[in-house]
């Protein structure tokens, strides 16, 4: 009994019905090209599927009658990994960069952090600008926010604000993404 507790999460076994497994007294019987054998016996069934070489795979077990297919397993299984591999390919990562400021921020310190939050957005990159609030600086959270509204038209050119500033913990927080190529054009 321990042993089925400790493999319970690790490897998800594909829990399809295959060949002999399926012992159901009638299933509607399909082929790989489409054809229907209609409703039949799945011993009947299964005799079929091995005149072709094939397997016997129940697609719907919840149907009345339940929907069996013939089908090559092994070949059906390998394609669907790979629709999973290319899909995942495809899949675009958004990097978020952080930019951390303060409300006694310098004008030149303010054009240097600029100056990166702008490569990254050209990069396509996400940017997150933040404000410490430090001590009595917690008391007026408005001043992080003036910090921000600063910021902003230094980059509203090749940005777009996904939220006005906002007040989080000790934090007041700005994210900024790339505009989209259209919208580049237009301006």
């Amino acid at each position: 009994m321990r042993d089925n507790r400790r493999n319970k999460g690790k490897n998800k076994k594909d829990e399809t019905l295959l060949n002999e497994r399926i012992q159901l007294p009638e299933v509607r019987c399909l082929d790989d090209e489409g054809n229907q054998y209609g409703i039949i016996s799945s011993d009947e069934a299964l005799d079929i599927a091995r005149e072709k070489g094939l397997d016997l795979v129940l697609i719907a077990p919840n149907a009345n009658p339940p929907v069996v297919k013939i089908m090559d397993y092994g070949k059906f299984k390998y394609q669907q990994e790979k629709k999973k591999k290319e899909a995942k390919k495809k899949q675009k990562k958004i990097e978020v960069k952080e930019i951390k400021l303060s409300v006694k921020i310098a004008d030149n310190d303010i054009n240097y952090k600029v100056k990166h939050a702008r490569e990254f957005l050209e990069a396509g990159k996400h940017v997150k600008f933040r404000v410490f609030l430090r001590g009595r600086e917690m008391s007026n959270p408005e001043a992080g926010v003036e910090v921000l509204n600063r910021i902003w038209p230094m980059v509203e050119d090749i940005a777009q604000k996904e939220h006005e500033p906002k007040f989080e913990g000790r934090y007041v927080n700005m994210l900024t993404t790339p505009l989209k190529e259209s919208k580049k054009e237009k301006k």
